[in-house]
């Protein structure tokens, strides 16, 4: 029996450690009740007088009846409060003119170097509502920081450009609903389906004061926001797959996205299409003990190209973006009902953030 309570706090720790690529991808209730029953299994096999044994590490992964479950179980509610910090830099050249040989370049030269720092402190509430389905919701506030400096644009000056922008408030409020495909019977892969579903409650980007360049000619070349947006201005809905197989003592797992950023229009511009997002990720989550668990991945998302139609039909097309990091992510049961888990994204890709630190305290009433 312990050994079907500390694989399933092995599979807790993948889920909630960032280990299923999308934010929606948390089970700390699994891993709570999972090292309580295999404390309390270990008490009731102690001879008396006896300290309780130490759980030993798996060998089979199968429930009494071939059955494991990954979700919140039905009735059970899980209040999850959390911070994340993300930092991110980059540097931009862009050149006005042509090249003559590699080391001559002829025309104007705009150089512009980025600082972001993002605080987001978030309470997500989850229900399990039996026959493998758990209902969330997300609430974020958002605060972030800019600092970024250029040349001017489309001037010939040796000046630079110093901007410090910040802003916070009610970011976007999510909702999830996931649903475990399959039991996992005698051994064999389990497979998670999920929808999220992203508002736009947060203050968007053409949503907050901006200063805007233009030639001599009236033609717009660029944006300074002079506030920071809390949310992205747009809906988006996410559907995916996930899978877990368990292969003592770790779990491996992996999973499929697509996040579809639906299109607005937006009266300055016209119709807006932000791209889609096409996510995967895979890794390994390992349980030392019924305690403590830890897990290591990979994540990588390509957003596709955007687009920027006007009113008179003229189309402007952005190239897709890559976004990768490596994962990393550590759970401790803090007692029967509580576990801490501290996870760490480390950008591997120039668009992705250099480094994201989120801290969950998953709270089972």
């Amino acid at each position: 029996m312990q050994y079907q309570q500390l694989q399933k706090f092995c599979i807790a720790c993948v889920l909630s450690a960032g280990g299923c690529s999308s934010s929606w991808a948390q089970g700390e209730s699994v891993a709570e009740s999972a090292a309580k029953d295999a404390r309390e299994v270990a008490e009731a096999e102690a001879p008396v007088g006896e300290a309780p044994a130490e759980p030993e590490i798996p060998q089979v992964v199968v429930s009494d009846r071939g059955v494991r479950g990954v979700l919140t179980p039905r009735g059970v509610t899980v209040i999850e409060p959390s911070v994340n910090y993300a930092h991110s830099t980059s540097s931009v050249v862009a050149i006005e003119g042509f090249t003559i040989i590699p080391a001559l370049v002829i025309g104007l030269i705009n150089v512009s170097q980025v600082q972001r720092d993002t605080f987001v402190a978030a309470t997500a509430i989850r229900r399990g509502f039996g026959s493998g389905f758990e209902a969330e919701i997300y609430v974020p506030y958002t605060w972030r920081s800019e600092d970024s400096r250029q040349r001017e644009v489309l001037d010939a000056s040796s000046a630079d450009l110093v901007t410090e922008t910040d802003g916070d408030g009610l970011g976007d409020i999510e909702a999830s609903l996931r649903y475990q495909i399959n039991a996992g019977a005698d051994g064999g892969p389990i497979y998670i389906a999920g929808v999220r579903v992203k508002s736009d409650t947060g203050k968007g980007p053409f949503d907050v004061d901006r200063m805007t360049f233009e030639t001599e000619d009236g033609v717009r070349v660029g944006d300074v926001l002079l506030e920071q947006p809390t949310g992205s201005g747009f809906w988006g809905v996410q559907p995916s797959v996930t899978m877990l197989y368990s292969s003592a003592p770790a779990v491996l797992y992996g999973s499929l996205s697509y996040f579809w950023n639906i299109e607005e229009n937006v009266n300055e511009l016209g119709k807006v299409d932000p791209g889609d997002a096409i996510g995967a990720s895979m890794g390994i989550g390992f349980a030392i003990n019924e305690r403590t668990s830890f897990s290591l991945g990979y994540e990588h998302n390509t957003v596709l190209k955007s687009t920027v139609e006007n009113d008179n039909g003229l189309e402007s097309n952005f190239d897709q973006i890559q976004v990768g990091s490596v994962l990393l992510g550590v759970s401790q049961r803090i007692s029967a009902n509580k576990t801490l888990n501290i996870s760490v994204a480390i950008g591997a890709t120039d668009a992705a953030s250099d480094v994201q630190v989120t801290v969950r305290f998953p709270i089972t009433l």
